[in-house]
């Protein structure tokens, strides 16, 4: 795909990157991107933001990756952290229960949130970045790709304009614009079965977590969203027009067995919706990309669909950097599908089976499941493996912007994320690893010292690139200065975090990207064949021109 792309001046253009659409996915890349210092603009057809809740969920993902943009501290006050998902049958017993308390990569697995909230901070935290700007009521009517550049025409209150961008990313939504400009397929099915959706201000309940009810009768849904909003979600029967959603009289009943004055409720919104399970046949087309909803669409039932957005964002966010800023070429795009792709598709499968599991309305087929479920629930490595949510697929890239060969591992940890452990320097105490590794590049040895191991040579590159060199250590030896190097940070194991990682590894020198997804490892005498490898099979560029400085030097916030 990349052959046929010749390079473009950042004067040939008028952005680097044309962001399509102000949700949280573009919203999330355009920080990315201006945290690097990359020209992005961002044009939604809305005159604003979408204001009403939508997506409930967080995972520990999204807030990794929020952090990875500087912003987490700001939208940790619109969540519900360590949010409890209970599945019950018609009569409230309970069938099955996913409380995940581990945090592995930093952050709990499970969270509520108000979606309006949090995209405000992804919005607000634009200030920030001279190189970014955002363009309300700005709807795409064309996008062509011309080889060198993308040239969009936007139509706006003034008219028409027109904009050209070396890369434009379609960030739109399911009815994606800038699919349909790319000609791009979007398979999979929409269920017939039709839900209403009813969001309440002043939470009439009050109660902390979620419950699913399989209830033959009508499947049901009630989520607690922080600063007191509540959700309830009905399934809608066959003999009902979706014009019931409107009648006041309807929601009450449906809401009725759950509260007691169900015409004393302060309805912030109600909305039919039907659940789609859909994946686009490209990611990526040339300059053109596609990212969350425009690129896949699961059902709601593990909370995924904003997630899957994130993690698209956080995936392609430092690819695009890297292009623009001249330190890898245009090939590392090609990896954005190639990584992506098969994990939301295994997120939309199990969205959609989760889905199969709680909607029957045949009380046959829902006595079976029930038995089924509690003869299971019943089985204490079963249980374990849903209440600590180990069924959720993990990204696990086999192809892509990673190197499997040079590991010795048995499970190798190669195109996993890495964990995020407490740690210490000898500047701070009791921080999150990764803001001890920093934004971009990273290579981390336990035990050792990377420029030895490395080699002279292939330490210089991944210096040029502007990696940070990490030697960790148990905490015992952080104050131990013997092999001190100016261009290596010294990491104490605080939790010993770390070497529970190593533990499980015959590895011990890693590369992480700046997504903190492991790019390769290896045993300490491989460390140099593994360096030569990634720079190749990342398409980096290392002494040119161009080479890190741009990147490394983070954008300030404006004055």
């Amino acid at each position: 795909m990349s052959e046929n792309l010749t390079a473009v001046s950042e004067s040939a253009v008028d952005v680097d990157v044309l962001l399509v659409g102000a949700g949280p996915v573009g919203l999330t890349l355009a920080n990315t991107l201006g945290m690097y210092g990359v020209r992005t603009r961002v044009v939604e057809e809305r005159a604003t933001l979408i204001d009403y809740p939508r997506g409930v969920g967080l995972d520990d993902e999204s807030l990794r990756t929020f952090q990875s943009i500087g912003l987490v501290e700001q939208i940790l006050p619109h969540t519900t952290p360590n949010q409890i998902m209970r599945f019950v049958d018609a009569r409230r017993r309970l069938l099955a229960e996913i409380a995940p308390t581990d945090t592995q990569f930093g952050w709990p697995k499970r969270n509520g949130f108000v979606q309006p909230l949090v995209d405000a901070e992804l919005l607000a935290g634009l200030d920030r970045f001279p190189s970014v700007e955002v363009r309300w009521s700005s709807a795409m009517s064309s996008c062509v790709d011309e080889g060198d550049r993308v040239r969009v025409e936007l139509e706006t209150a003034a008219g028409t304009e027109t904009v050209t961008a070396r890369y434009v990313v379609g960030c739109d939504g399911g009815r994606s614009a800038t699919r349909r400009q790319m000609d791009v397929s979007f398979e999979g099915t929409t269920s017939a079965t039709r839900w209403l959706v009813v969001d309440i201000a002043s939470d009439p309940l009050g109660h902390p977590n979620i419950e699913v009810a399989a209830d033959p009768n009508r499947p049901n849904v009630s989520v607690s969203i922080a600063h007191g909003i509540r959700r309830f979600e009905f399934m809608i029967h066959d003999d009902e027009p979706d014009e019931l959603a409107e009648d006041p009289a309807f929601v009450e009943r449906l809401v009725a067995p759950f509260v007691p004055y169900p015409d004393k409720l302060d309805i912030i919104r109600r909305r039919v919706y039907t659940h789609h399970s859909r994946i686009a046949g490209t990611f990526r087309k040339g300059r053109m990309l596609l990212a969350g909803d425009a690129a896949h669409l699961m059902p709601v039932w593990q909370g995924q669909g904003y997630n899957s957005g994130i993690r698209d964002a956080a995936n392609l966010g430092w690819k695009l950097a890297a292009v623009a800023k001249g330190i890898a070429g245009d090939a590392l795009l090609d990896s954005y599908d190639q990584e992506r792709r098969k994990h939301a598709r295994a997120m939309i499968d199990l969205s959609t089976m989760v889905g199969k599991v709680i909607s029957p309305t045949n009380r046959r087929v829902v006595a079976v499941r029930d038995v089924l479920v509690r003869a299971a629930a019943a089985i204490p490595p079963v249980k374990r493996y849903v209440l600590g949510m180990r069924f959720k697929p993990m990204p696990r890239y086999d192809r892509g912007a990673v190197v499997h060969e040079w590991s010795r591992s048995p499970k190798s940890a190669v195109g996993t994320l890495f964990v995020q452990p407490r740690v210490d320097t000898r500047d701070r105490a009791d921080i999150p690893l990764d803001e001890a590794l920093g934004s971009w590049f990273a290579v981390l040895c336990w035990n050792n010292r990377p420029r030895e191991v490395l080699g002279d040579k292939e330490f210089q590159r991944w210096k040029d690139l502007g990696a940070t060199f990490v030697a960790a250590r148990p905490s015992t030896q952080l104050r131990w200065t013997g092999h001190d190097d100016p261009d290596v940070l010294v990491v104490g194991d605080r939790t010993g975090g770390l070497k529970r990682f190593f533990d499980g590894q015959l590895d011990s020198v890693l590369f992480l990207r700046p997504d903190r997804c492991i790019a390769g490892s290896s045993i300490a005498q491989h460390a140099p064949e593994l360096s030569a490898a990634l720079i190749d099979a990342l398409a980096l560029t290392t002494g040119g021109p161009d080479a890190a400085g741009p990147v490394l030097r983070l954008a300030q916030p404006s004055a």
